[in-house]
This record gives C-alpha cells, sequence and structure tokens, in this order.
C-alpha cells in the first residue's frame, strides 16, 4: 500500500473517531459525517478525473512516441535496402570486372607459354 493511501485511511479514521466521540448530539454528528461525505466525494471525483485527463496524456504521448518509432523504423529499413542493393550492384560489377581480368591473364599465359615452347623447340634443334 502507498503511504498517501495509508494516511488518508489514517486521516479518515481519526476524523470518524473524534466526530463519533465528540459531544454533539446525533443529528448533528450525521449532519457532520454527510458533509464530510459529499466533501470526500467531490474530492474523490475530482482526482479521478485529473487521473483521467493523466491517463489519456499519458496515452497520446505513448502513440505519438510509437508512431515515430514505426516511422524511424521504416525509413531505416528503406536505407539498408538501398545500402544492400548498391553493395549487391558494385559486387556484380566487380565480379564481372574480375572474370574479364582473369580471362586475359588466362590468354596472356597461354600466349607466353605458346611462345616460349616455341623458343625451346628452336633452340633445341
Amino acid at each position: 500500500m502507498s503511504k498517501l493511501f495509508k494516511l488518508t485511511v489514517a486521516a479518515v479514521g481519526g476524523f470518524v473517531a473524534g466526530i463519533l466521540l465528540a459531544p454533539k448530539s446525533g443529528e448533528e454528528t450525521r449532519a457532520d459525517l454527510k458533509a464530510k461525505a459529499q466533501e470526500a466525494k467531490k474530492k474523490a471525483k475530482k482526482k479521478a478525473g485529473e487521473m483521467k485527463d493523466a491517463a489519456g496524456e499519458g496515452r497520446e504521448t505513448l502513440k505519438r512516441g510509437a508512431d515515430a518509432a514505426g516511422k524511424e523504423a521504416v525509413a531505416f529499413g528503406r536505407s539498408a535496402k538501398a545500402s544492400a542493393e548498391r553493395i549487391a550492384a558494385e559486387a556484380a560489377e566487380l565480379g564481372g570486372e574480375a572474370r574479364t581480368r582473369a580471362r586475359r591473364v588466362a590468354e596472356d599465359a597461354k600466349k607466353t607459354a605458346d611462345t616460349l615452347q616455341k623458343d625451346a623447340k628452336e633452340h633445341l634443334r
């Protein structure tokens, strides 16, 4: 239990005990109790309204925060997708370039091997 609730219960209990033990007539005591009960009811309604308003504000704040977080997540996802597509395109381009260069190197190596073989045959004769 919260300290505020315990304090409220103690105050109400003390008030009721004070009224019941006070040297007043039954009619006066009932009138006092009724007035205090109505006052407590008004305060409770006021507090309930304040709590309802605070809950509504909290809900709206939470909703705005969730909307902002959702939009941020969508934007991040789009950015990540665009980055991944750029990287994939660059990788494909580099792969093609690597194949072309490897083919050239292989052709050059074959020509060099053919030339060496030809030179070796001529020198061995």
